[in-house]
């Protein structure tokens, strides 16, 4: 077994340090937790994107991984067991006290002191008075007593605390913290860009004529983009023998069903080009790639027998002087019913944001607390723009599992979601914007991706919570904001090979910006149920986003990623983690943007 584990690791890129010892151990986990080669070394590899590491497996990592291996099978039993799914991510499993000792607790936590955040299990409605959801007031719960609240966990330059706020209003000796606000906001400009696929859509009806088409539409489009940017030769079809260097575009597929792998890789090109014929495609001479199956690329090389193409260089990024006349197509809606009369040279590039991703609840409970404590945060810090990512009613929920509600999905989700952020709205007042994006874990809404928006109908402040599609493009204050609820940089990491990349997470997320697509994963992940009838070109990234939120169960984070080609467009790249995990809480995020991400600011805040 031992020479299997090697093999697999060797396979994946990683180096053995003390392989020895290492693979003694792994042979152990092996037997111990009834694990396969193949699947101890996916496990050390979500364990590493984590943890940052790099592609050196050292003994010193190997009794904590040893506990995640733990976690995994615990959590495994449980699920078996009850036939319930657990939210807890093994692979976060950070030891508390370490993680503590590490993060910096800013000004904005010592509110604590001033303000006893617990009272806010319910939103307050603009009269003062308190509805009735949230928890009993008698009930003290895993989540409520809960420590370190609204401490930072990683940040993006500074950010101005709560404290600074009160002092630039004068408001620092206030003894009334609980009610007063900071001065109000300026309300954002906002547009929806592209709005497929349309509320009440039918779907499952994709057939295989569809899908074909979008993906030969994404070959074309590559080719005629890297064709159009006259950097490299003309293309060539990639499985006619030739002794020439030849340069081809195509997309990379699997040989087989299964995950892929370094060996054997096909290139598939387009019908005009080849036919739609496949060739595998050998990567020996590369130092450096990382490539997924669904991923179009230019590849430079030769093919001596017509049986292999031999690749000296990959490129997998879009030349950004190359215009795309479907991007400039793109259907906008702006949501103002005055926003036509704006100047828009009057409008600044600043947008301030909280960003936070489901589940809302913990899983012992349906009281939505996590909720409750990140609007009372919000109303304190004020946001122009609060983003919130499902699932909202999530289907993977103990209680939504087993059936064990007196109320619809629908019901829940306007009683204990919808109500909050209507009370949220009316007391932070007009400048105040919501927007909300779907999950195809949200029980009350269509499983189904590309998503269509909630319909959630609330005339008398339909302006101010805003619904978008999944995945969708917004426009606030010419900040343009990509949001994807679907977990696709997880899924991306169990699919990529790579070989000499230093720094996968930023890898992982620099490929969506390189294909132009919130989803260029092809086939999809199993449970991602994607159908290519409803609107493909929601895929599209029509522009490149100032901020993109990709929430994931990876390792939360807020970076500034240039793209592929370019050092002058860069993107603020945003996992805000969950809100909920388990029955504790999790994380959010913060930014505050000005102008561009190099000048921006954000942090990664713990509820």
């Amino acid at each position: 077994m031992e020479d299997q584990i090697r093999a697999e690791f060797r396979k994946n890129n990683f180096v053995l340090v003390e392989e020895e010892a290492i693979l003694q151990k792994c042979v152990t986990f092996c037997i111990n937790y009834n694990l396969s080669p193949s699947d101890l070394v996916s496990s050390w590899d979500l364990y590493s994107i984590n943890r940052q590491l790099e592609l050196m497996v050292s003994d010193a990592h190997m009794d904590a991984f040893r506990q995640q291996l733990q976690s995994e099978q615990k959590q495994a039993i449980i699920e078996k067991e009850q036939g319930l799914h657990s939210y807890t991510d093994v692979t976060m499993e950070i030891d508390d006290d370490n993680e503590d000792s590490k993060e910096v607790v800013p000004a904005s936590p010592t509110v604590q002191k001033d303000v006893n955040l617990d009272s806010f299990d319910v939103t307050p409605l603009t009269n003062g008075k308190i509805h009735s959801l949230g928890r009993p007031l008698e009930l003290v719960t895993p989540f409520g007593q809960r420590k370190d609240k609204f401490v930072v966990h990683s940040t993006l330059n500074n950010l101005p605390t709560v404290d600074d706020i009160k002092k630039e209003h004068g408001e620092e000796n206030s003894d009334d913290d609980v009610i007063k606000r900071v001065q109000p906001i300026k309300r954002c400009s906002l547009e929806i860009i592209g709005s497929q696929p349309a509320r009440g859509c039918r779907y499952m009806y994709d057939r295989i004529e569809e899908k074909f088409n979008y993906l030969e539409d994404r070959i074309m489009k590559y080719s005629e983009a890297l064709v159009a940017s006259q950097l490299y030769d003309e293309l060539v079809d990639p499985s006619v023998a030739s002794q020439k260097t030849i340069f081809s575009v195509g997309m990379i597929c699997c040989e087989e069903e299964g995950r892929l792998k370094e060996k054997p890789i096909m290139l598939q090109s387009s019908v005009e080009h080849s036919g739609g014929q496949r060739v595998r495609l050998e990567l020996q001479k590369l130092e450096q790639f990382s490539i997924f199956p669904g991923q179009v690329v230019g590849v430079e090389g030769h093919n001596p027998s017509g049986h292999c193409l031999i690749a000296t260089k990959i490129v997998d990024y879009v030349p950004l002087s190359v215009p795309d006349d479907s991007f400039r197509q793109t259907k906008r809606q702006a949501v103002d019913q005055d926003n036509q009369l704006v100047d828009p040279s009057d409008v600044s590039s600043d947008l301030s944001l909280i960003i936070a991703s489901g589940p809302f609840t913990t899983t012992d409970n349906l009281f939505f607390e996590p909720l409750s404590d990140l609007l009372a945060y919000a109303r304190r810090k004020q946001p122009q723009l609060l983003v919130l990512l499902g699932p909202f009613t999530d289907s993977e929920h103990p209680e939504i599992k087993k059936g064990a509600l007196n109320k619809t999905y629908d019901d829940l989700f306007r009683l204990e979601v919808l109500k909050r952020l209507q009370d949220y709205v009316e007391y932070m007042g007009s400048a105040a914007r919501v927007i909300l994006v779907p999950s195809v874990r949200d029980a009350h809404h269509d499983h189904v991706f590309p998503q269509p928006a909630f319909d959630i109908n609330l005339a008398d402040i339909n302006d101010q919570i805003t619904c978008i599609t999944n995945p969708g493009i917004i426009s606030a204050n010419k900040v343009k904001v990509g949001c994807c609820s679907v977990d696709v940089l997880k899924q991306l990491s169990t699919d990529v090979v790579s070989r000499g990349i230093k720094n996968r997470m930023n890898t992982l997320t620099n490929h969506l910006l390189s294909q132009r697509s919130f989803y260029p994963l092809y086939p999809p992940a199993e449970d991602t149920p994607v159908d290519l009838s409803l609107a493909p070109e929601a895929f599209q990234m029509s522009v490149i986003p100032d901020v993109l939120i990709v929430p994931s169960d990876l390792t939360q984070f807020v970076k500034v990623l240039s793209l592929e080609g370019t050092s002058e467009v860069k993107c603020i790249c945003v996992n805000p983690g969950r809100l909920a995990r388990g029955e504790g809480g999790g994380h959010f995020v913060e930014v505050n943007f000005h102008g561009s991400p190099d000048s921006s600011s954000a942090s990664v805040i713990r509820i």
